[in-house]
C-alpha cells in the first residue's frame, strides 16, 4: 500500500538535497534550515513531540537570526528560456496541467472503479498522493520534453526555495499552531462566547459570524488552516451543524473560502502577500494587500450567501 508517509520521503529527498547544495555553496544557514526540514519530513512521524517541538524552535532561531539568503545557481542561461517561450509559448504551461488532471481524474477513477478493491492508496488519502504522482509526471515529461541539464530542476527549485525562504513552510506552523489552539480549548472559549452574542435561532446571523470569525483569525494567524479549527470548534460544529443541521460540505469547503478573504488581507500571510512584493521589488510592501482588498470583501459576501443558502435555504 502507498501510504501518506511516501509523500515525506520524496519531500524529504528534495530538501535533502538543497541542504547539500547549499552546504556546497557554504550558505551554512540554509544548509541547516533545509537540512532541518527535511529531516522532519524524513523522521518527524517517529520522533517524540519534545523532539519535534525542538526540531521547530531551532527552524524558528535560524530564521529569526536572518540566517537564510538568497542564492543565485547557475541553471538555464536566460537567452536558453527566452528562445524556449519564444519557439513553445503558452504551450510551456501544458506539463503544469498534469498535476490537477492527474490528482483528479486519479481520484475519480480509482474510487469509482475496481481499482479501489486493490487498497493501492492509504484510505482517504488518495488524492494527496495522487497529486504528488501528478508532480513527478509533469517533473519526468518536462525533462523529456524540454531537455535541461539534469541538474536544472533541483537548481530551479533551490533558487525558488532560498528567495522565499522561511515563509515556505509557514502553512504547515500555522497549521499545528491551530490545532494547539484548538486542543488548548480556544475554540471552546470563543463559542461560549458566541453563543451569548448570537441571537437564539438566528442562522444566519450564526454564518455571518462563523465566516467573520474565519476571516478575521485567519487576518491574525495567517492562515485559514490555523483559524478552521478554532471557529469550527466555537460555531461550525455545535451551532451550524449539530444545533441547526446545515450541510457540513458546504459549512466547511466554503467556510475555508471565507478565511482565505481574510488571508488576502494580511501581512501575517508572508508568503502569499509579503514575499511576492520582495520577489517583485515593489516598493510598497504592503502593495499585494492594497490591490486584493476590493476581490476580498465582495468575495467574503458571496461566501456567506453560499453557506447559507447552500448549507441552510436549499438543503432542507
Amino acid at each position: 500500500m502507498i501510504t501518506y508517509e511516501w509523500l515525506y520521503v520524496i519531500s524529504g529527498i528534495f530538501f535533502a538535497l538543497w541542504s547539500l547544495m547549499s552546504l556546497v555553496d557554504r550558505r551554512w544557514g540554509n544548509a541547516a534550515f533545509w537540512g532541518l526540514v527535511a529531516a522532519s519530513f524524513f523522521f518527524g512521524s517517529h520522533l517524540s513531540d519534545l523532539a519535534n517541538g525542538t526540531l521547530v524552535l531551532a527552524l524558528v532561531a535560524i530564521a529569526g537570526i536572518g540566517g537564510l539568503s538568497r542564492s543565485m545557481p547557475a541553471t538555464t542561461a536566460a537567452k536558453a528560456r527566452a528562445a524556449f517561450a519564444a519557439k513553445l509559448g503558452n504551450r510551456l504551461f501544458l506539463p503544469a496541467l498534469i498535476v490537477p488532471i492527474t490528482a483528479v481524474a486519479g481520484t475519480l477513477l480509482y474510487n469509482y472503479t475496481p481499482l479501489a478493491e486493490t487498497q493501492l492508496f492509504e484510505a482517504r488519502r488518495e488524492t494527496l498522493i495522487l497529486f504528488g504522482v501528478g508532480v513527478l509526471a509533469a517533473l519526468a515529461v518536462s525533462m523529456a520534453w524540454l531537455r535541461p541539464a539534469p541538474i536544472a530542476p533541483i537548481e530551479e527549485g533551490r533558487r525558488l526555495i532560498d528567495s522565499i525562504g522561511w515563509a515556505a513552510i509557514l502553512p504547515q506552523m500555522l497549521a499545528a499552531l491551530g490545532a494547539v489552539f484548538a486542543i488548548a480549548g480556544v475554540g471552546d472559549i470563543i463559542g461560549s462566547l458566541s453563543q451569548q452574542a448570537i441571537p437564539q435561532g438566528s442562522v444566519f446571523f450564526t454564518v455571518v459570524v462563523f465566516a467573520l470569525g474565519m476571516a478575521l483569525f485567519t487576518m491574525i494567524m495567517g492562515n485559514a488552516f490555523a483559524a478552521f479549527p478554532v471557529m469550527a470548534a466555537a460555531i461550525a460544529i455545535p451551532l451550524l451543524i449539530e444545533t441547526y443541521g446545515g450541510n457540513p460540505a458546504v459549512i466547511g469547503a466554503v467556510g475555508m473560502l471565507a478565511g482565505f478573504c481574510g488571508t488576502l488581507l494580511t501581512p501575517m500571510a508572508a508568503n502569499f502577500n509579503i514575499v511576492p512584493a520582495a520577489l517583485l521589488e515593489l516598493k510598497d510592501q504592503n502593495g499585494v494587500i492594497k490591490q486584493q482588498v476590493w476581490t476580498a470583501i465582495p468575495l467574503w459576501v458571496c461566501n456567506v450567501a453560499i453557506i447559507y443558502l447552500g448549507a441552510f435555504v436549499l438543503w432542507n
